[in-house]
């Protein structure tokens, strides 16, 4: 942050005030206060310690709410005083002294964000590993083109977030682009980031693969999930499965189309289809495929339990015209916004580069505002 004039950053401390607030509401942090308090008294009450069963359980949850409100009670001291203390040194030693306010409030602004994204980021499954899968929409060689690029995107992104994607299965098109890609994210809150991108993904350009030059839109899904614990069981019975292997095609070393140990299962009562190769062994990429299937049928479930279908890390939707999440323009303006948050950028080969962050931190903040009780996943 540039430095700011003593009058703009009291008008910013108050819009973080606002802000702040607005949180404090949002996620019924006073209830937790209230309670917390409650708990306080109770631990003060000699007789609760006739009961040590009882007394351990009350302290308990004390600690656990002390643990997550208390974060919350000391940001909002240092942003409710910085108003004043703005004030104050501005007539005590004039504007110079202000400089190392800028200091403090960027803190206090990097205090509100880690709060922010702890909240954002405590989902049931936001802690997992992650797939993601590609798939272009109606339009040939164009949106097969678009999902390549979408690939790309991913792959530069996860590599400056710190993550080492793999990718575990690619069909590449006839002329151009992909028919279907598949990526596994190991990493630590990687489902949690990355939940943000499921949805139907729209570009406006000039056609490179038309002669015309005319402005062509095309459509690619994305589809994020996580990868499952092993405590998690999801039943898939051998008569509702069709388990096909072949050749492994695309970039895949030396022993891509040697073997026939690539696998593609189809789940028959949904319509699911996930397929891996990128291990020689056909036994391992079985495992990985069935792993992937378990993860789609698992959001499926939470899908359907969420009434609103945005719950359980993004909508599934038609691959096209109005169903998009998305929208990134090359022609006739250079744009990408976001139609669920409504953050846009001009910077279109930054984003297309990777640089997704501003996006996804938008949503994970809208998330918070809108929060709401995740449904119960029979497993």
């Amino acid at each position: 942050m540039d430095f700011k004039p003593p009058k703009e950053l009291i008008r910013l401390a108050k819009e973080s005030i606002e802000s702040y607030e607005n949180y404090w509401k949002q996620l019924n942090l006073q209830e937790d206060y209230d309670r917390l308090k409650s708990l306080e008294e109770r631990t003060k009450d000699p007789a609760l310690w006739d009961n040590p069963e009882k007394a351990r359980e009350i302290t308990q949850k004390k600690n656990e709410l002390s643990m997550k409100i208390e974060p919350w009670l000391e940001l909002k001291k240092e942003l409710f005083d910085f108003p004043d203390l703005i004030e104050m040194t501005l007539e005590e030693v004039g504007e110079e002294g202000t400089k190392s306010l800028n200091e403090d409030y960027i803190a206090i602004l990097d205090k509100l964000e880690s709060l922010q994204m702890a909240e954002a980021l405590n989902g049931k499954d936001d802690d997992k590993n992650a797939f993601i899968n590609i798939h272009p929409g109606a339009g040939g060689t164009e949106s097969q083109d678009w999902a390549e690029m979408l690939l790309r995107m991913f792959t530069r992104y996860l590599e400056k977030k710190g993550y080492r994607p793999e990718l575990i299965d690619i069909q590449e098109g006839e002329t151009a682009g992909i028919k279907n890609a598949t990526l596994y994210i190991k990493g630590e809150k990687s489902f949690g980031y990355l939940k943000s991108e499921s949805g139907v993904h729209r570009l406006v350009r000039i056609s490179p693969f038309d002669s015309n030059k005319r402005r062509h839109t095309s459509f690619a899904s994305v589809y994020v999930t996580p990868e499952l614990d092993d405590d998690i069981d999801i039943q898939v019975e051998d008569k509702d499965l069709r388990v096909d292997v072949y050749r492994s095609s695309g970039a895949g070393g030396q022993h891509v189309n040697t073997t026939d140990s690539a696998v593609r299962m189809t789940h028959i009562p949904t319509g699911i289809v996930v397929s891996c190769q990128n291990e020689r062994s056909q036994i391992k990429n079985r495992d990985t495929a069935m792993k992937m299937l378990k993860a789609r049928l698992y959001d499926l479930e939470k899908r359907k339990a969420d009434e609103e279908k945005e719950k359980s890390g993004g909508e599934k939707r038609d691959i096209a015209w109005g169903s998009q999440i998305r929208s990134y323009v090359f022609h006739p303006y250079n744009m990408v916004k976001d139609h669920r948050t409504d953050y846009e950028t001009a910077n279109v080969h930054g984003v297309m580069d990777g640089d997704l962050e501003p996006f996804i931190m938008a949503y994970l903040k809208s998330r918070i505002l809108q929060k709401e009780k995740e449904p119960t996943v029979k497993s």
